[in-house]
């Protein structure tokens, strides 16, 4: 409308100008000169304002097309739901094993050869390591003959004490030396056994720490045989959910070691005793291993499912706009402008966020079941934004995904 004013007055002035013009040239010029000019500065003129009239109310019809302001941003939303989840008890625990062993020498001596491979499987029984013993050999050579030796003479004495020409008491010591040398014989084949190392039990070998033609002293390390099948996860709870662990309890553990695997255990021991210290409780589960790929002493997240539930509203984790002051979600409203006309636009929520299960959030306060929030975009949106709804394609808002990429 000022643009229009504009113009109509740059044309009176223009007109007044010519019209000016035109007098003063009255006085050097016959009326049929005048009389033209005349009609030739009216007929510029109303072409001139004619021309201008059109172009402005087409400029004005123009933008009264455009809408004011930005334009929608586009996003994809979700509708919040209701739903139950079980209660769950978070810690973080320690790997152990069931049955794991550092194997040992025994006695000392010279390795005379290695039965194993670094991170092979053993069974019970199977040898891991034999030490020379040709000193022992030898030995028990000695030993078995003097056996021998002691046995003849039992004999002997045996058969001179029923002919009446040897003594009773002859006859015990003959005994005594027998089972002495006997004892010998045995004392010395169970040195040979001590130095030929055996599996425990069925496992895995960690790395040898012995090499053939190494001398070892007693008690020098061989290598560590750990069952990897089931294991235990150790972890510490606060004394006011003692109450609330029993054994057969559900627990799920997880670590960034073995990326996306969760292993499923039950709960075996609650310890008797408080610590007095940090007045937490110890308790083991014993977690399956079929795959092997949990080892002894690594750090895990431990989820015990509790058999309590809570109701609450769940929302993909895209929804949520994180911030310094305060989480937030936009709940699409239908919303007007400051002409009174209705748009979809948005109105930022804060909430509180709770508990995650896969692409979900628990929302603890803030939006109640049936509300449309924003999922994707969120970083692009302000309150009272226009939004243009696009649901073709979603971000996931699945409790348990699988990647294909896992």
């Amino acid at each position: 409308m000022d643009l229009t004013k504009i113009l109509f007055a740059l044309g009176g002035v223009l007109f007044l100008l010519l019209l000016g013009l035109a007098l003063g040239r009255l006085w050097r010029s016959d009326a049929r000169v005048f009389r033209r000019m005349i009609i030739a500065i009216v007929v510029v003129i109303v072409a001139v304002v004619a021309f201008a009239g059109i172009k402005v109310k087409l400029v004005m019809t123009k933008m009264a097309s455009f809408p004011k302001g930005p334009p929608p941003e586009a996003v994809t939303t979700a509708k919040l739901e209701s739903q139950k989840w079980p209660q769950s008890l978070r810690a973080v625990g320690s790997v152990e094993p069931i049955q794991g062993v550092l194997i040992a020498a025994d006695l000392p001596g010279v390795v005379k050869a290695v039965r194993f491979e670094s991170g092979s499987r053993v069974k019970a029984g199977d040898v891991l390591v034999e030490i020379d013993t040709q000193q022992e050999q030898a030995q028990l050579r000695s030993a078995e003959a003097k056996r021998d030796m002691m046995g003849l003479s039992l004999r002997r004495a045996q058969d001179l004490l029923r002919t009446q020409a040897n003594s009773q008491s002859q006859l015990d010591q003959a005994q005594a030396d027998f089972r002495t040398s006997d004892a010998a014989v045995s004392e010395t084949q169970a040195v040979i056994s001590r130095k030929t190392i055996k599996a425990p039990f069925d496992g895995v070998a960690g790395v040898r720490q012995v090499n053939p033609g190494q001398y070892v002293n007693a008690g020098a390390a061989i290598v560590p045989v750990t069952a990897l099948e089931n294991l235990y996860v150790n972890f510490s709870v606060p004394q006011q959910n003692l109450s609330r662990l029993q054994p057969g309890t559900e627990v799920r553990v997880s670590s960034d070691a073995t990326g996306r695997d969760v292993f499923t255990g039950k709960i075996t021991a609650v310890n008797s005793m408080v610590d007095e210290a940090t007045r937490n409780i110890l308790v083991q589960a014993t977690v399956a291993n079929p795959e092997t790929k949990l080892r002894p002493g690594i750090f895990v997240s431990v989820e015990v499912v509790l058999p309590e539930t809570d109701e609450i509203v769940a929302a993909p984790a895209s929804a949520i706009a994180y911030a310094p002051f305060g989480d937030s979600v936009y709940v699409v409203e239908e919303m007007k402008d400051p002409e009174g006309k209705s748009y979809k636009g948005v109105r930022q929520q804060f909430v509180k966020v709770g508990a995650t299960r896969g692409d979900l959030i628990a929302l603890t306060s803030g939006v109640k079941p049936g509300e449309e929030v924003v999922t994707s975009g969120v970083f692009k949106l302000r309150p009272k934004a226009a939004v243009n709804v696009n649901n073709t394609v979603q971000p996931g808002a699945d409790p348990k995904p699988t990647p294909a990429d896992t």
